[in-house]
């Protein structure tokens, strides 16, 4: 729909658009929404009757109708679920919605309780039997990667009974504990010096990025007295989720707690083993670096944490209107290739993108793929800063991605988180580049230049450091009960070594890990931020060196969604994420802007 038809919401940066979810259904008590929970109940039921026991025995014609249905129940589970869960991110102090996304989790759970058999019986046929009935047809072997992934955890598989168990009580589980956390957030008021009224998380965060020091101050001082009141809380719920964690593995006899992660993501440890060594090892020449230059910048011997987004003393405040945005981006996408915009563009007219800050919406950004058959929706906490902009180009690298996924079906289109954030990233590089092209003085690109390092600092080193912590967060937890001070000291252990010695560090910093939502609801999720970058720098690398036909090679990786390997996907580009050198290529990039900025300060 046009802009001016679709839902808005008036801010003092234009009217920036909400979602219409009516690609999902047209309302919660809409007929529709009801005809699919029944169907979903009967459907499941009659696949487990007609093939719980025989899947061994089905040869290739049957085997395809059987994972087709399975594929259709996927979608419509999907469909249920993506609608409950953004009509809940869109408030999530609505009593109505936490309780209709709640009871449509229930159903979905019930309902697909008789599905688990599929798993444990497609992984207990021999793969010389698989294999013989997967050649026979070209329609059934296209499933191949989703059978490899799903046998992948044969190792780890527990008795029919356990799984049927685990997945009943995952509601009760896991997802309870993420719930209290999203709500808890969600409910928080900050009161920084100076604030006229209290403000939300997303809000509080924001004037970390303020030009003055002191509004700075307030914020970080604000966060830290909040996180510490509630500092038992959040550890009950990283104790909780890591013991429950811990015991599953345990179970299914994973060799780490990353280990489950690395099978979902198709990727082997010993990549994001080299990734995470590569990056730390680069510590000392990328953000050590680089918050020293910026120190100086500020006339400051030392940086307090909440100078670590500072705008820079040379740096012109800016503003952008939604409108603005809209443009800088879609041009960027245009420049690299007009298709690349035109997927782009249904988001910004459709009702596909909600950009707002609002009360009780979920903190942070997303694109969430919906389904194949609908669309996605990318949810924003738009501010005007330069740095929302690189965040509209990111989640709408994603959201492009996932439309262009979309047609390898439900059960292949989803594409591990290795390269999931492959898009994303490359569409803020393009975004980047272009502003970087039309900087009007040396001190403009410095100030991009400069943004363009943290934000990547922000990316690989920041989130590997996360990472780093996780992996001490459940090695101790192993070990017992862990009490909020024990948290805090894992904190502050990789804070140090990833930022550098030009760091202080206030009083209440370390409560600072309560507030990432990637510990509580996906764990160890954090290095593919780190893989996708330095990917991408890769990738653009061999965009810049050899244009000629990159175009469709990349069209055709994002494309492939999750229906090939890692190495299969990079192999047309000349690269290849098992070679230990390969990271070191994409971290050259970030030193190679900061050698740029030295530069620069050494002319001027």
């Amino acid at each position: 729909m046009p802009l001016d038809q679709q839902s808005t919401t008036r801010t003092e940066f234009g009217q920036l658009p909400d979602w219409d979810l009516s690609a999902l259904y047209a309302a919660p008590d809409a007929p529709e929404l009801a005809r699919d929970f029944d169907w979903l109940a009967r459907e499941c039921r009659d696949f487990a009757q007609s093939y719980e026991g025989r899947l061994a025995q089905l040869d290739a014609v049957e085997l395809l109708a059987c994972i087709q249905r399975y594929e259709q129940i996927e979608q419509t589970a999907g469909r249920l679920m993506s609608y409950a869960g953004l009509r809940y991110y869109q408030n999530t102090l609505d009593p109505e919605r936490a309780k209709f996304m709640a009871d449509a989790q229930d159903r979905v759970t019930d309902a697909t309780t008789a599905l688990v058999f599929f798993a444990l019986e497609m992984n207990r046929i021999s793969d010389a039997d698989l294999d013989a009935v997967l050649v026979q047809s070209a329609d059934l072997a296209r499933y191949k990667p989703v059978l490899e992934r799903m046998r992948a955890m044969r190792p780890h598989q527990l008795s029919d009974e356990l799984e049927k168990f685990l997945h009943d009580q995952s509601t009760v589980g896991a997802a309870a504990w993420n719930r209290l956390f999203d709500e808890t957030m969600a409910g928080l008021e900050f009161s920084p010096e100076g604030a006229e009224e209290p403000l939300a998380l997303e809000a509080t965060l924001n004037l970390l990025t303020d030009p003055d020091r002191k509004t700075r101050e307030g914020a970080a001082r604000a966060l830290a007295d909040v996180f510490g009141a509630r500092l038992k809380l959040f550890a009950r719920i990283h104790n909780t989720l890591a013991k429950e964690k811990e015991i599953e593995d345990r179970w299914r006899k994973m060799p780490s707690p990353q280990h489950g992660r690395h099978l979902a993501n198709h990727v082997e440890p010993e990549v994001v083993q080299a990734l995470r060594d590569a990056v730390v090892a680069a510590y000392p020449r990328l953000s050590h670096r680089y918050y020293a230059l910026k120190a100086r910048w500020m006339g400051l011997d030392k940086l307090e944490v909440w100078d670590r987004n500072a705008p820079l003393p040379m740096e012109t405040p800016r503003l952008y209107q939604w409108q603005d945005a809209c443009d800088t981006v879609l041009d960027a996408y245009a420049g690299f290739s007009p298709k690349l915009a035109e997927l782009a563009q249904p988001f910004f007219t459709q009702g596909w993108i909600d950009a707002a800050v609002k009360p009780g919406k979920a903190p942070g950004a997303f694109a969430h793929p919906t389904v194949t058959d609908a669309h996605p929706f990318v949810m924003l906490n738009y501010l005007g800063k330069p740095r929302d902009v690189m965040t509209l180009a990111h989640e709408l690298g994603h959201g492009v991605h996932q439309r262009l996924a979309a047609g390898q079906g439900e059960l292949l289109s989803s594409t591990p988180l290795t390269l999931a954030e492959t898009a994303s990233v490359f569409g803020e590089m393009l975004t980047f580049r272009k502003m970087l092209a039309q900087a009007g003085s040396d001190s403009e690109r410095k100030v991009l230049l400069a943004g363009k390092v943290e934000d990547m600092i922000n990316t690989v080193v920041r989130q590997i450091a996360f990472y780093d912590f996780e992996c001490k967060l459940h090695a101790a937890r192993r070990e017992g009960e862990l009490t909020p001070d024990d948290i805090n000291a894992l904190w502050m252990s990789v804070q140090a070594e990833s930022l550098g010695p030009v760091f202080n560090f206030m009083d209440g910093y370390e409560t600072f890990w309560a507030y990432i939502p990637h510990f509580v609801h996906s764990p160890f999720y954090v290095y593919a931020y780190a893989f996708g970058d330095g990917l991408v720098n890769a990738l653009y690398a061999a965009y810049e060196s050899a244009p000629e036909g990159f175009e469709d090679k990349y069209f055709e990786m994002l494309a492939a969604g999750g229906s090939k390997h890692h190495k299969e996907l990079l192999a047309p580009f000349g690269l290849d994420a098992t070679d230990p050198a390969f990271w070191d290529k994409g971290l050259g990039m970030i030193e190679g802007f900061i050698d740029e900025l030295e530069a620069m300060e050494a002319g001027d």
